[in-house]
This record gives structure tokens, C-alpha cells and sequence, in this order.
């Protein structure tokens, strides 16, 4: 694969990923209406989910890993918003939610993407592949 076709593959997968990230938190938080980012975190948690199963697969470097876990789930999942969120509620009048946004995305983020690789080895086992 070369540079050019590479940062074609990372533009597409980024712009398919910031709609999804948009789209998806949006539709958890009309859903979820409290002070908590729980759209933040459903974006987080699938996208670490996601790249647990697409690791397990194999596809570490090169087009579909340019794709996917760099285009697609880099711009979906979003630590920056993560952070900020965080912050505006431990400095807010609920502090504790400022906590468990951190507990839970630090927590079931990396559980997220061990289950998406147990996922996705079971998946290869099923194909045939080992």
C-alpha cells in the first residue's frame, strides 16, 4: 500500500467514523437525558469493542487496518471529548459523575476490547482459520 492510498483509506474510514460517533452519541443521549455523557461512553466502550475483534483478526498494519482501526475507529471513539466531559463534571455540582465517567470508560474500555478479541477469535475459529 502506498502513502497516497493509505491517507485515502484514513480519510474515508475518519469520515465515516466522526458521523458515526455523532450519530450514535447523539442517539443514546436523546435516550439517557441526565447530566452523565452516557453517548460518550457507548461510542468508547463499541469502538474499543470493535478494534478488540479486528485485532484478533490479525489485521495489524497495512489497507484494512488504515481503514478501519485508524480511519474509522480513531475518529468514532473520542478520548478528547472523554476528558473534557470528565473534567466539566468533577468541576460541576456533581462531582461523582465526573468519577464514575472515569471508573467506568478507564474500567470497561479495556474489558470492551478483550471481549471484542475473545469475539473475534471465536469468529476466525468459525471461518476455518485458526
Amino acid at each position: 500500500m502506498g502513502v497516497g492510498q493509505g491517507i485515502v483509506l484514513v480519510v474515508l474510514g475518519g469520515v465515516l467514523g466522526g458521523v458515526g460517533r455523532v450519530w450514535l452519541s447523539q442517539w443514546v443521549g436523546r435516550r439517557t437525558p441526565s447530566d452523565f455523557p452516557w453517548g460518550t461512553l457507548t461510542v468508547n466502550l463499541c469502538g474499543a469493542l470493535v478494534l478488540g475483534v479486528i485485532a484478533a483478526h490479525g489485521v495489524a498494519g497495512g489497507a484494512l487496518w488504515a481503514l478501519l482501526a485508524v480511519g474509522l475507529l480513531g475518529s468514532f471513539t473520542t478520548v478528547s471529548s472523554f476528558a473534557y466531559q470528565s473534567l466539566t463534571l468533577l468541576r460541576g455540582p456533581h462531582p461523582g459523575l465526573g468519577w464514575l465517567n472515569l471508573v467506568l470508560t478507564l474500567g470497561l474500555g479495556p474489558a470492551a476490547l478483550v471481549l471484542g478479541h475473545a469475539l473475534g477469535s471465536g469468529m476466525a475459529s468459525w471461518g476455518g482459520t485458526p
